[in-house]
């Protein structure tokens, strides 16, 4: 067993501040490789192995358009998936998998995390075994890894984060602030729910400490890092009316596909990873606030109560928290370990055993395309997981609004500009339209919007998955043409959604347009 330093401050300075802070020094055990590495590994094979059934989720169609309209920022997301939806289709085009392969990666990377942050605080090998296995059949980490989405790399950045603010809490090295920053930094430029967790762990800090934190200068230069590296994507914010204030009460309101009630975001916590797995996330959260020899990182456990009731007060969604469950699963492995070498081992570890088993079992169901898409709409999967309903049918909708677009006369066609109520129904014309023959769509919802209107030289409008009412805000002719249909009796968000022939509309597209727009 080895006592680890803290590097350029040497372990005489750690030591001293940590008896300051009323705790003893952590002696950290031999990382736990073999089985780390492999669980991590097992898990990035598998999202890869999956990562071309069903389809693009909606998400990941619009990351793709706004990669062809690159920008510090976007009404609803910083820039960084959108570039790296741009540069994944620019080396492999058109491919689903391709495009999901560094979602795998960063979900083994998590994996990872969780068995790292275990050995912080003081895991045995076994204990980090537990944590990183524990991680891996959680609903939360395949659902995300198996999707490029902002979700997937704000649980990297938070996993990350939070193991490299235990090493330094541990290790007492003040340098580790600069690593943090520039992580920080890094994971603000995907998405702004990192500078909630950092202003949560402030606040732990300053409730239960060590408060000593706050006068090394190191901490604000990597707090000045972090700003500077976030400052183009505020800066684009801020010359666009902060659209992000609008999204976020839209989501409060509840009208995002995946919102649930206020209520429910704790509850839901139960289920993220899998009630198999929550008594040993819960037990390291009571742990971080109980046990004296965890002491120096009960900020974090301070950071997650925190968290939880501005994510309640604000509307929040449930996975926002998710990013602290690697380091929960890594407070509370060992105790989870302790308790099953003692008493009746033989039927305790078969218990966990199994436990964790049905866990992986319910959340691969649950997250992944196994089912056979024909068989979806005799399943609940979708009362489970919303996001799998947006990975089924776009090709099929798109050959049907192409359909509708073909059976005008070509000289109404040069005319006529698709719009589309969404960004999922654009997304997926700009992406699979033009190989039937289907020119650019316009959107109404979220950055297609701010990508502006059809051309006035559009005087008529293939209008879709409009209602009667939306329709009326900017069309006064209007014929019902078709009606989306995926084919497989699969009700998903855009079963069943018309579309519309619009052939007089009421104004011209620049005063129409600044009064259809939708950001939620």
């Amino acid at each position: 067993m080895e006592i680890v330093g803290s590097g350029a401050l040497g372990a005489d300075a750690a030591v001293s501040a940590n008896s300051r802070h009323g705790a003893e020094a952590i002696a950290v055990e031999p990382l736990a490789i073999a089985p780390i590495v492999g669980i991590a590994v097992a898990v990035t094979v598998l999202l890869v192995a999956v990562s071309g059934r069903y389809g693009y989720h909606r998400d990941e169609l619009y990351f793709l358009a706004a990669g062809h309209h690159l920008a510090w920022g976007y009404p609803d997301q910083p820039p960084f998936v959108a570039l790296l939806a741009r540069l994944l289709s620019a080396i492999a085009p058109g491919s689903v998998s391709a495009l999901r392969v560094p979602s795998a990666v960063a979900a083994g990377s998590v994996v990872v995390l969780a068995g790292l942050s275990a050995r912080e605080l003081g895991a045995s090998r076994s204990a980090q075994a537990l944590a990183a296995g524990s991680m891996a059949t959680g609903a939360v980490l395949l659902g995300t890894g198996h999707l490029l989405s902002t979700a997937t790399f704000d649980l990297l950045a938070w996993s990350l984060l939070l193991w490299l603010i235990a090493r330094l809490l541990r290790s007492g090295n003040q340098r580790q602030w600069i690593v943090v920053g520039v992580v920080a930094g890094a994971g603000l430029l995907d998405s702004n729910l990192v500078a909630f967790l950092l202003g949560a762990v402030a606040v732990g800090l300053v409730l239960v400490g060590p408060r000593d934190l706050f006068r090394s200068p190191w901490l604000w230069v990597g707090g000045v890092i972090a700003v500077l590296m976030w400052a183009p994507y505020l800066s684009w914010q801020a010359g666009h009316g902060w659209p992000q204030f609008a999204i976020s009460r839209s989501i409060a309101a509840g009208n995002s596909g995946s919102s649930q009630p206020r209520a429910l975001l704790l509850p839901e916590q139960l289920v993220l990873l899998s009630p198999y797995v929550a008594p040993i996330w819960i037990a390291g959260l009571v742990a971080l606030f109980r046990d004296p020899r965890l002491r120096r990182f009960r900020a974090i456990a301070v950071a997650y109560a925190v968290l939880s009731v501005i994510f309640v007060v604000t509307g929040g969604k449930s996975y926002y928290l998710a990013g602290m469950f690697p380091i929960l699963l890594g407070a509370g492995a060992q105790p989870a370990i302790d308790w099953l070498n003692r008493g009746r081992r033989s039927l305790r570890w078969t218990a966990i055993v199994s436990g964790l088993a049905l866990a992986a079992a319910g959340s691969v169901i649950a997250t992944l395309p196994v089912l056979p898409v024909t068989s979806l709409h005799n399943s609940r999967i979708v009362s489970f997981n919303y996001d799998t309903g947006e990975t089924v049918g776009w090709p099929t909708y798109v050959g049907e609004i192409a359909d509708a677009y073909r059976s005008l006369h070509p000289a109404d066609r040069r005319a006529t500009a698709i719009v589309a109520t969404n960004y999922g129904e654009a997304g997926a014309i700009d992406h699979y339209g033009p190989a039937l023959g289907l020119p650019h769509a316009y959107g109404v919802h979220n950055g297609y919007w701010y990508w502006g209107p059809p051309p006035d030289s559009a005087t008529e409008v293939l209008a879709v998955g409009f209602s009667a009412n939306e329709l009326g805000r900017f069309c006064s002719d209007s014929t019902l043409v078709a009606r989306l249909d995926n084919g497989v009796q699969f009700k998903n968000d855009e079963q069943g959604r018309p579309v519309w022939l619009c052939s007089r509309l009421k104004g011209r597209w620049g005063a129409l347009w600044r009064d259809i727009h939708n950001l939620g």
